[in-house]
């Protein structure tokens, strides 16, 4: 089933003050197009400050209205009159997890639940573009040796105690899939990034992959990284890749999104290392892994992960999202030194 897309009608963007989330509002505005974007709340001007700047910079029109994952129904008036719902709101962490449940799991798939609630009482929406990630694809990057995972492939063993984040992505992107199928009026595409780099639109650093970056200059890793490695994506291209789900009519499915090869750790900080010299602390060497398995309590990592990671590259094919949505994507290296020159110009390292 395919619609068409009738780009005057107001498009709604979830967890708008996120980090991708911002740079799909910039790329609809910039388009001229209409969003409506959800934040938490209206009043914390200091959080909505960079989703102000770009409504008045765009060509387009933007509205925020306040929402609540966990809350029924909160979406119902944003999304009056939608066409498309652009829904990215759910938690991204990985290590340091004390409620799994609470945490990961509840937001992300109570919330994908009351979107899709929404939608289902929404009738003029005809299209839901989800973020979800390859960890919902896979969890470890052992499971990629010899072979490159595509869509038809499923995350099948996280779980709560094992890998929550993947879990909670799987788990909510499962559930997408079964409220879509049970109706035929609105299309789900659902868009499979890799791990998420390039320059922010906020100078807040209340995110895991601004967090990353800002760890590869300021010193925090200076002793030593671990020997893991990450397949990248750029931000600019996620948010491309999910305006290209919305609006190209045939589009359908799960769509990888991944800039090519998996980089590590040391590899990433040799790029920022080629641009800067020695003016910020990157790291140079890797822990053993020995240390690694010591720590991982303390860092409430299990050695299964690190059994599963250390030390290899995961293949992910990224073919589709180029034949179904026209991908083309930048450079690594672009988004590495994009992602570090926007973090020095905010002042978030000196």
């Amino acid at each position: 089933m395919s619609k068409k897309i009738d780009k005057i009608a107001p498009i709604l963007v979830t967890g708008g003050t996120g980090y991708l989330a911002s740079w799909i509002i910039k790329q609809l505005l910039d388009k001229g197009l209409n969003v409506r974007a959800t934040v938490r709340n209206k009043s914390n001007t200091e959080k909505n400050k960079h989703l102000m700047k770009l409504g008045e910079n765009g060509k387009g029109y933007l509205e925020l209205y306040e929402a609540d994952l966990l809350q029924e129904g909160s979406f119902d008036q944003a999304m009056t009159n939608c066409e498309v719902v652009f829904h990215t709101a759910s938690p991204f962490q990985i290590f340091g997890i004390k409620d799994p449940q609470k945490e990961l799991v509840d937001p992300a798939l109570k919330g994908t639940k009351n979107i899709l609630a929404s939608v289902n009482k929404t009738q003029t929406v005809k299209r839901v573009i989800l973020t979800s990630s390859v960890a919902s694809i896979s969890q470890d990057a052992i499971e990629t040796v010899n072979k490159k995972l595509n869509e038809e492939t499923w995350n099948t063993t996280s779980s709560l105690k094992n890998n929550p984040y993947s879990f909670s992505k799987k788990l909510a992107e499962e559930t997408a899939w079964q409220i879509a199928n049970s109706q035929d009026r609105w299309d789900l595409i659902v868009i499979n990034p890799g791990f998420i780099l390039g320059p922010s639109l906020s100078s807040r650093i209340d995110s895991f992959s601004i967090d990353f970056m800002l760890s590869m200059l300021n010193g925090k890793n200076k002793k030593g990284v671990p020997a893991l490695a990450f397949p990248l994506v750029d931000v600019r291209d996620v948010a491309k890749a999910q305006i290209l789900g919305a609006f190209t009519q045939d589009a359908s499915g799960r769509h990888i999104v991944v800039s090519g090869k998996s980089l590590f750790y040391l590899e990433i900080a040799e790029i920022i290392k080629n641009e800067y010299g020695d003016r910020y602390s990157t790291p140079t060497k890797n822990v053993p892994n020995f240390i690694l398995y010591i720590l991982a309590p303390f860092l409430k990592m299990k050695w299964s992960f690190l059994k599963n990671n250390l030390g290899i590259r995961s293949e992910l094919d990224n073919s589709y999202s180029k034949k179904d949505l026209g991908m083309t994507y930048k450079s690594i290296e672009e988004t590495i030194i994009d992602h570090a020159k926007q973090i020095i110009n905010d002042g978030l390292v000196k």
